[in-house]
């Protein structure tokens, strides 16, 4: 884990969240990285979490040209015990945390009926349990604050049906109502709750096939619908945004 610190210019207007605390989680790499990328360039503090250390100093390393504070941690986000040693250095070096992303997630494809126990849990703990289990760390502090945003990057499939994704699509199709319902609880304390439902991205994630780069979304369009989110202004909130490759393969 490392705390990367450098003295950047921007008037308010170019950082509009200079006075922001974000954590990514996922951030190492593909989606998160950008995500966690676009925020910096917007003037706030980042923290990042995932399970590659590796990937994560290097985006650590792209982060801190952009904001004057980086912390990196390697966490597991299906374990509470390192959830929690994961908010607490993030607040201790970085301050309350203002916006989350719930980004980390995987992909395991084939009929339902030929998957294991296992694989089922592994899929439902890292999509949908750990947006659970970290938004529930985080909150509390959103509240005492009076306010924050929480952005959980579900799916298309989390809208639609497909040969193949039983586990996956199970995982998005709850990640979908988990987070209506949180907007639902959260909002009269000033918390606002999004969800963004990407369709094919180009990125490293073990989706169902190799994608055409032409005919697929980049990480970095998921990364300004974020923008979108959180530079919305107060007082409203994008509750759903769903994001969709122009030409379709």
């Amino acid at each position: 884990m490392a705390v990367i610190t450098k003295t950047n210019a921007g008037s308010a207007t170019d950082r509009p969240l200079l006075n922001q605390v974000a954590m990514v989680t996922g951030g190492g790499r593909g989606i998160g990285r950008a995500i966690a990328i676009r925020l910096a360039e917007l003037g706030a503090a980042v923290a990042i979490g995932g399970r590659d250390s590796e990937k994560l100093l290097e985006t650590a390393d792209a982060l801190e040209t952009l904001t004057e504070r980086v912390f990196w941690q390697k966490v597991d986000v299906t374990r509470v015990d390192e959830i929690g040693k994961f908010i607490s250095e993030t607040e201790m070096k970085l301050g309350a945390i203002t916006i989350l992303v719930n980004n980390a997630g995987i992909g395991l494809f084939g009929p339902a009926h030929e998957k294991s126990e296992e694989e089922w849990d592994r899929v439902l703990s890292t999509n949908l349990k750990s947006v659970f289990l970290v938004s529930r760390a985080v909150v509390p502090s959103m509240i005492q604050q009076g306010g924050g945003d929480i952005i959980n990057i579900s799916s298309l499939a989390g809208k639609n049906s497909f040969a193949g994704g039983g586990l996956y699509c199970a995982s998005k199709w709850g990640l979908q109502g988990l987070s209506g319902c949180m907007a639902e609880d959260l909002r009269d304390y000033g918390i606002r709750v999004s969800v963004i439902c990407p369709g094919s991205v180009a990125t490293e994630f073990s989706g169902r096939g190799p994608k055409d780069p032409a005919k697929a979304l980049q990480a970095e369009d998921v990364a300004h619908a974020v923008e979108a989110v959180v530079t919305q202004r107060p007082g409203s909130f994008m509750s759903e945004i769903q994001l969709r490759p122009l030409r379709k393969s």
